[in-house]
Parts: C-alpha cells; structure tokens; sequence
C-alpha cells in the first residue's frame, strides 16, 4: 500500500543520467510536501535501473574525480556519523544500517564494540561487505523478530524504498522504546536543486521514487507518530552533488562552478535551514 498520492501537477521532468537514459516526471504531493518519481517502476524491474558501475554506493571504486571524492568523504562521514550516533548515549550500543551497501560503516562501528546488524538489497555490495567481516540481511523480514535496536540509520535510503507505509511500520516495530531513527536525504528545496532544477544530481530518478522537504519528513513520519528531535546538515554534500549535476548539464569535470554552487548552497542555508541534505533524528511518540 502506498501512502502517497500524486497530484496532477508536475514539478519538474527529469532523465536517468546513471543507466537507462529514461524520462521520468515528479509529481507533487501537496499534503505531504514530498515529490513523486512517475512512472514508478515495477519492483521487479527496479534492479534493474541499479546495474551500473557508476552506482557509486554499491562499489569501493575510485575510477575517477566523483568516485576519489566521494570515498574521500565517506572515510571521514564514518567518524563524524559515529559522533553523531554516540551522542544519541545508547545503553547497548546496538544499531541496524538500513542499506548498508558494503558494509564500510558497520565495520567501523564494530571495531568500536557496538553490536551491528545491517540490510542491503544488493548481492554485490553483500560480498563486498562479507569480505569485511559484515554479513548483511537482503531484506528487513529477514531479521529475528525479536531483535530490536536502539539506533536505526538510513543513510540516503528512505528516497529508495518502494512501499513507505509498511517500510516505517517496520522500523517502528524494530526500535526500543527510547530508540533514535536516523534518517538522512537529499532536500529538493536547496540552493542547488533550485539552482540544477532537473540537472540535478540528488533527484536520481528511478532509484529515488520519493523527493523530500523538511516539511516532507516532518508530515510522513508524524503520521506514524514519530517526532523530529533535531536536524543537522550533510555540508560535503552540496559540493559533490554540484559537481555530479554540472557534469549532467554540461558534460564538464571543471569542477570550479560546482564548487562554487555547492558554497553558495551551504552559506545560504545557514539562514533558510535549506541545505542540500539534512540528518533528521527522529523518535517515536510515547
């Protein structure tokens, strides 16, 4: 059952730059503030639009500029998303990565005496994660029923998920009663999505079905009585999400104008709130 219905208004139209080159359109949902992906993909074919060696999260590459960079930044994001998750002070220190993709921060967290566990559709990136020491679930269902956790993370995976509704009645069920939900993803109301419009790079249709605003979160999770506790800004993802849709719209590594972009994203967000992708940290209502 999908939560979200789409309106007759379209947003923006935009082009799978990573595979298949299709158009899709987003649909905006006004009650919920949150853009739709249309067509969505039937979930068989979805796997589909994920088999590329540019899909950068399912790979340790460092081929190019966007792939050297963004493995730069996810080796320090490791010890600043620990920070982050130590601050939230759980007892058991017990955490679940939903879409944990090779598996790079539930190592981290397990050379620090956390007990983790972690899900990730991909059977590239399993192996890949398996080589590291960290077996990962496909599926959420595959967990034992009785496990529960005080810190759940998706990073950058909420815009993924198929079935919404059913997706957070899962995790509602799967966090301890003071539990924290962590949820990063992108902001379609940023300096740089306005400034990219349908070149940019964080809309990644089909693979991101959903689009969200602060209000967005806000609205989708409320509804599942969940409230927001904090947000805190993803900084390092304005630039590489610049630099990702200027080489869309241009087909240019210069990499001075991103930069650039992705600055002016960060320093007018310091006012309007507006970052290019935002850390929500979420608990359920009691």
């Amino acid at each position: 059952m999908i939560l979200l219905k789409k309106s007759n208004q379209i947003y923006l139209s935009c082009k799978d730059f990573s595979v298949s080159q299709e158009r899709f359109d987003l649909f905006w949902n006004e009650e919920k503030d949150i853009l739709i992906t249309s067509p969505i993909p039937d979930i068989s074919k979805l796997p589909k639009y994920y088999k590329s060696e540019n899909y950068i999260s399912h790979t340790d590459g460092k081929r190019n500029l966007f792939e050297r960079a963004y493995q730069a930044v996810k080796s320090f994001m490791l010890q600043h998303k620990l920070k982050l998750i130590e601050n939230c002070q759980p007892v058991n220190k017990t955490i679940l990565d939903i879409g944990a993709g090779t598996g790079d921060f539930l190592a981290y967290l397990k050379k620090k005496d956390w007990q983790v566990k972690g899900v990730e559709p991909n059977p590239s990136a399993r192996n890949l994660a398996e080589q590291k020491g960290i077996t990962l679930h496909q599926d959420i269902s595959e967990l034992p029923t009785d496990d529960k956790f005080e810190v759940i993370t998706l990073w950058h995976v909420l815009e993924h998920i198929p079935d919404l509704e059913n997706f957070i009645l899962q995790l509602k069920s799967r966090l301890t009663e003071n539990g924290v939900l962590i949820i990063a993803v992108p902001n379609f109301k940023s300096y740089d999505a306005r400034y990219y419009q349908n070149f940019w790079a964080a809309y990644d249709v089909p693979r991101h079905l959903w689009h969200f605003s602060q209000k967005g979160i806000k609205r989708l999770f409320a509804a599942h009585q969940f409230s927001i506790q904090k947000s805190k800004p993803l900084w390092f993802d304005a630039f590489y999400v610049s630099l990702l849709s200027e080489k869309y719209k241009s087909n240019s590594s210069n990499f001075i104008k991103p930069l650039f972009v992705g600055l002016m994203s960060n320093l007018k967000a310091i006012s309007s709130k507006e970052y290019s992708s935002l850390i929500y940290f979420l608990k359920k209502d009691i």
